[in-house]
């Protein structure tokens, strides 16, 4: 069974096992922001303790640059990326450590990682993206 961390967002305040608190209002997070949810299809359970990190591509020729990272809550949920509010619009990724997770569990992954490029053109616009998962397979979709 995965552990169960909080969130280690940086620089960014959140609550124990990533629930949104004060800082992260449901409100707040429908606007300018990114969530994710992640289903572990093997189980039909959310994938509770997923290290996920978002990163920002500001050139093709340099590295990405790493803006968070979070972990799921029990509902396979972690805090919006970034901080509601402060989005730009541009190239980003998730960045999902499917290998560990699976690892925890038991099992091995024929995928170390899930990575999700996407692009940000209205940064006032909230982007869901969800992953369903499982030890050799994933989907994700831009939801709603």
């Amino acid at each position: 069974r995965p552990s169960r961390r909080a969130p280690e967002l940086l620089g960014l305040g959140a609550s124990p096992r990533g629930r949104l608190g004060p800082k992260w209002t449901q409100a707040a997070a429908s606007h300018g922001s990114v969530t994710t949810h992640v289903l572990n299809t093997f189980t039909g359970r959310p994938a509770e303790g997923l290290a996920i990190h978002l990163s920002r591509l500001e050139d093709p020729q340099q590295p990405w640059i790493e803006m968070m990272k979070s972990s799921t809550d029990t509902d396979g949920r972690c805090p919006p990326f970034p901080a509601p509010g402060t989005a730009r619009p541009g190239t980003y990724k998730l960045h999902f450590d499917t290998g560990s997770y699976w690892q925890l569990l038991g099992y091995t992954s024929f995928y170390p990682y899930v990575e999700v490029v996407f692009t940000i053109t209205d940064p006032s616009q909230k982007l869901h993206i969800p992953l369903l998962l499982s030890p050799f397979s994933y989907t994700t979709y831009r939801g709603s």
